[in-house]
């Protein structure tokens, strides 16, 4: 008998049909005798109706409301699979994120999960319960409701399976596993059958959408073995897990290319040259929780310097407010923001080991006329900012060029 935690996303949920077909495989793993829990998202896209409601009536409403209002999306969610699981003879329950013992930190829309009481989850389970879990929530010490943004159901489920001792976690959704880019822009993309912790928190970070990196960071940090399939078939997926060296080593260079759209680049002119500016200027981001990820401090004249740095486009708004008083503190000439460029990235544990990985990335996107515009790089990951119209191009490109239009052996 194993403990198994399973996260269904909002496509997976879309609707009664699919809710049964979810239901009915959670029932089938419970046949085989096995305890679950049952992590679910919102059903299809009720976040962003229920963003554009908000809007509608509020285009300024508190983040703390909004929290109140999106956390009600996953609630519907597990009322709805727990009545079907019960019209088919199953014990089950539901339980919201606060009920099941998520303390948050106090920050709303983002918050971090800071620890899990999972008492109530262990009684219900010894009783013979399927537990079912809102995903992407949770509450402070003071009962204020928060979320963990988005693809936060996946941390939640990961969480809960480190919080239980969980043999693993399954994450269930609309694709067969992690690929090596997205099928839908390369169709020559392949499933990867295992990927390391590492490598999976670099694609995910850079923009592979399959895991949230929250999720993959957690899974690493306790050695929760992660399991991503799809809800539609029973395919096996791809397993997230520690490698050893050996296992390391035999790997390609270059395991996946990922991308993102979502990128705006920020630049500030004239920042003074001297102790403490740059730390000045991150500090008020990472205050606001606005995650910085290329920065490029190039000299300027009169002993100045041009910092620039790539963001999130969600935070754009609240990046210029800041930065134009960020412009009028260090009597910087200028500021510039950027919206239609994109982040392409390799990502391998092979690089390690395998010199030259990066100027053949290079080179590669030179012969393709495509131009790197800043570049940032780990020990496993090489990402490159570059036009947005160029995306498509440069992640066909890097794909065919590291051999993986073709199944590894």
């Amino acid at each position: 008998m194993a403990l198994i935690v399973q996260k269904f996303g909002g496509s997976s949920v879309a609707d009664p049909e699919c809710i049964r077909r979810v239901a009915k495989r959670v029932a089938e793993e419970y046949d085989e005798g096995n305890q679950m829990v049952v992590v679910v998202s919102a059903m299809g896209d009720t976040t962003d109706h229920l963003i554009e409601l908000a809007k509608e009536l509020n285009e300024k409403a508190s983040a703390r409301e909004m929290d109140m209002l999106l956390s009600t999306g996953e609630q519907q969610t597990i009322s709805l699979l727990t009545m079907t699981l019960n019209a088919m003879g199953y014990k089950a329950i539901s339980f919201t994120g606060w009920q099941a013992g998520i303390l948050t930190e106090d920050v709303s829309s983002k918050a971090k999960i800071l620890s899990i009481a999972p008492h109530r989850i262990e009684e219900k389970i010894a009783e013979g319960y399927i537990v079912v879990v809102a995903g992407f929530q949770g509450a402070t010490e003071s009962g204020e409701i928060t979320t963990l943004g988005r693809g936060g159901s996946d941390t939640t489920a990961v969480a809960l399976a480190s919080a239980l001792n969980a043999d693993f976690c399954e994450i269930f959704t609309d694709v067969d596993g992690v690929y090596t880019t997205d099928p839908r822009m390369v169709p020559e993309a392949h499933k990867i059958d295992r990927i390391s912790f590492d490598e999976m928190l670099e694609l995910a970070t850079m923009g592979a959408g399959v895991l949230h990196p929250r999720c993959v960071e957690v899974g690493k940090e306790f050695g929760t073995k992660i399991h991503v399939r799809s809800s539609f078939n029973h395919n096996p997926g791809t397993i997230v897990e520690h490698f050893d060296g050996k296992a390391i080593e035999k790997q390609m260079s270059v395991s996946g290319v990922a991308f993102d759209r979502n990128v705006a680049k920020i630049s500030i002119f004239d920042v003074p040259d001297r102790p403490g500016s740059a730390a000045r200027i991150f500090k008020v981001l990472s205050e606001e929780h606005i995650n910085v990820d290329m920065i490029i401090q190039a000299g300027q004249r009169r002993n100045e310097n041009k910092i620039s740095f790539t963001i999130s486009s969600d935070d754009l708004d609240k990046t210029k407010t800041l930065m134009e008083e960020m412009k009028w503190e260090f009597h910087a000439k200028d500021t510039e923001y950027i919206d239609n460029i994109a982040k392409v990235s390799i990502v391998g544990a092979g690089m390690i080991t395998n010199p030259g990985v990066a100027a053949k990335m290079f080179d590669i996107l030179a012969k393709n006329m495509i131009n790197i515009q800043m570049i940032a790089t780990s020990e496993i990951k090489v990402s490159c900012a570059i036009n947005e119209d160029d995306l498509e191009k440069a992640v066909k490109a890097l794909h065919a060029g590291f051999g993986l239009d073709m199944p590894a052996e």
